[in-house]
């Protein structure tokens, strides 16, 4: 059963204006001068820092997972920050800890790796639970709490992190908490033969040297516009439906996913796709939201936050094949945005 849509209000300012080029498209076009077919990557990477989230990649060892972060923490300025993430590996190597100093007689605070404006977590399925737990904080309150004190983390602040798919030797599942505090999760897959061929070329010729384009009060600037984007009620209808969907199968006409679907995704993936939705379209030159942005980080959205029975397993259900059935029983509606103007 779907619910009632809400009653649309008109867009605030003036009329619609024309795409314009992105004044953030430089950034991308800086970083593919290094990093070759990864352009849905590199665009994910890019809606997360202006919406103000958290990316997971999961890929196979050898395809510029961590280059990439790299490269665009070059490209963006700020500080960055690369934690390797090992089992043994405690929670004061990340955020910190108190140090006794005789000298004084007092405790000081020696903060850690953590306090940075873009964090790689390089392999973060191999840290233990307390590792993991330590994340939880600092990704959804942007602080850290050591002993008595509390400490911000510098902002803008983002975490970007890896995991490797094939071994499972040594490794921790993360858990449902910290995997919902991603607003992606992005599989890295292996680039066509022509694209390897440049990565070839380009890895065994003239060294490329990125230029630093933005600062982190452009940054935060940015931050603030994608804010400003106009999302129409609709939009939020549609995300709320898809995501709801996912929980309640049965009542949008989806009764054949009810025993694959064992929980769906929180609120918080209704949140991620709008504030998403808001960045996309702001890298795609418009200043409003159109359901097909909503459409387009469906999958990237929700695929980590579905926990699937044995019987999907059994039926090779996947958070692919799930999502694809949701766009095909809600495809991006058309919306009336106002001056005639319909999209």
């Amino acid at each position: 059963m779907i619910h009632p849509q809400p009653q649309r209000s008109a867009p605030p300012g003036p009329s619609l204006a024309p795409v314009q080029p992105s004044p953030i498209e430089p950034v991308l076009f800086e970083v593919k001068r290094l990093i070759v077919g990864q352009d849905h990557l590199l665009e994910r990477l890019l809606v997360a820092l202006l919406a103000r989230g958290h990316v997971l990649l999961e890929g196979v060892p050898g395809l510029a997972k961590t280059a990439t972060i790299k490269a665009l923490a070059q490209v963006i300025g700020g500080k960055f920050g690369r934690v390797q993430f090992t089992p043994d590996l405690v929670p004061a190597d990340l955020i910190g800890t108190r140090i006794y100093n005789a000298k004084n007689a007092e405790f000081m605070v020696e903060l850690g790796p953590i306090f940075v404006n873009l964090l790689l977590a390089d392999e973060i399925n191999r840290a233990p639970a307390k590792v993991q737990s330590a994340l939880l904080e600092v990704m959804q309150e942007h602080q850290v709490t050591i002993g008595k004190e509390t400490h911000r983390i510098p902002d803008p602040f983002l975490v970007l992190a890896t995991q490797n798919p094939i071994e499972s030797d040594g490794t921790y599942p993360l858990p449902e908490a910290q995997l919902d505090r991603f607003m992606f999760k992005v599989l890295v897959d292996y680039p066509s033969y022509e694209d390897e061929v440049v990565i070839v070329e380009r890895m065994t010729g003239v060294h490329v040297t990125l230029r630093t384009l933005l600062s982190s009060d452009q940054l935060r600037e940015f931050q603030q516009r994608v804010d400003q984007i106009y999302v129409d009620p609709h939009v939020v209808f549609y995300a709320a439906t898809l995501v709801h969907a996912t929980r309640e199968p049965e009542r949008h006409g989806l009764g054949h996913l009810k025993q694959a679907l064992l929980y769906g995704g929180s609120p918080r993936a209704s949140i991620n796709l709008v504030a998403g939705a808001r960045a996309l379209a702001f890298l795609r030159g418009r200043h409003y939201v159109l359901p097909r942005d909503v459409a387009d980080l469906a999958l990237d959205v929700l695929r980590h936050r579905m926990v699937f029975s044995y019987e999907a397993a059994a039926d090779g259900v996947t958070a692919d094949t799930i999502v694809a059935d949701l766009l095909q029983r809600f495809p991006p509606p058309q919306i009336d945005l106002g001056d005639n103007y319909v999209a």
